[in-house]
């Protein structure tokens, strides 16, 4: 079991234990109707001000992993795109190698962010000599003319943006949440529970009923920590971005006479037709079909 879900639980089950156990030590002064109210009213308070600091904690964990989302599916989108660009570029055998070690690099980095076990922590750190490799390999490309210049310079500012993210989501790996304010709620919620308890009718509904209502704080605060771990824990981030531009790498039709002689020809391969062609692609790929040959922007997918 999940070692946070495992301390929530016990959390929960201990703070309203010890409430009964306390409420059966008190004498029945402590439990008259003015200090019920008295202990309704300081409970309420505290109640408001944990309510205020478990929004703080659930926004800043909510906006730490919406943040790591966005740049995986911008990582995808820049695979596809370098994959393109590379298409476009018609470099020859060159190109082919430089595209099957791009493969090669992406499947490292998703094995490292997703290993795919749950004993197995998740490694954002770059694979650098598979990351330096192709690098390199985009440098020795050799370009013949102005287009595929263009193209091996937008190449490589697409490596080096996706190199950038990468960077940044490791650098980006420490915890979001402040931990002193977690253990301050967690403290809070204990004695309000406590304090509930200690007020309630000694039965068992009213029992049940608090010990629903810890677990519930409980499941909160779990929900938050895991929030916090977005490629390890229960709320993960989805590698299905990743995998499908890891299904278009070498997908673009190429094996076709007519779509390779159209690629050679500078319109086409002008950078300012980049975009439409990779919109184009997926277009036709949303349908389940390849992109026919003579396909334009003009001719959507029916």
């Amino acid at each position: 079991m999940n070692t946070s879900l495992t301390a929530a639980i016990v959390w929960a089950s201990l703070a309203v234990w010890i409430g009964i156990w306390l409420r059966r030590l008190l004498p029945p002064p402590h439990l008259s109707a003015d200090t019920k109210d008295t202990v309704k009213l300081t409970m309420g308070l505290v109640a408001t001000m944990s309510a205020l600091l478990l929004g703080l904690l659930v926004n800043s964990g909510k906006a730490s992993y919406d943040t790591k989302r966005g740049q995986v599916i911008q990582m995808a989108s820049k695979v596809a795109l370098l994959d393109r660009v590379l298409v476009l570029g018609v470099y020859g055998p060159e190109g082919a190698e430089v595209r099957r070690q791009l493969r090669t690099l992406v499947e490292e980095q998703m094995r490292r962010m997703w290993p795919g076990e749950p004993s197995v922590p998740a490694q954002l750190k770059s694979p650098s000599q598979t990351g330096d490799a192709f690098y390199a390999a985009i440098q020795t490309l050799a370009a013949r003319d102005d287009t595929q210049r263009a193209l091996k310079a937008q190449a490589v500012s697409l490596t080096v943006e996706f190199a950038q993210l990468r960077s940044l989501m490791l650098a980006q790996s420490s915890t979001s949440i402040a931990i002193p304010v977690l253990v301050m709620v967690v403290c809070w919620l204990l004695v309000i529970f406590l304090g509930f308890t200690l007020i309630a009718p000694p039965n068992a509904t009213a029992n049940l009923a608090l010990m629903v209502s810890a677990l519930c704080a409980a499941a909160a605060i779990f929900l938050i920590m895991e929030l916090d771990r977005p490629f390890g824990g229960l709320i993960q981030i989805s590698s299905e971005p990743m995998r499908n531009a890891l299904s278009q790498l070498g997908k673009w039709g190429l094996w076709e006479p007519k779509r390779r002689a159209a690629l050679r020809s500078p319109e086409s391969r002008s950078p300012g037709r980049i975009e439409k062609e990779v919109s184009l692609h997926f277009a036709y790929r949303k349908h389940g079909r390849m992109t026919p040959p003579g396909a334009t922007m003009a001719e959507p997918p029916e």
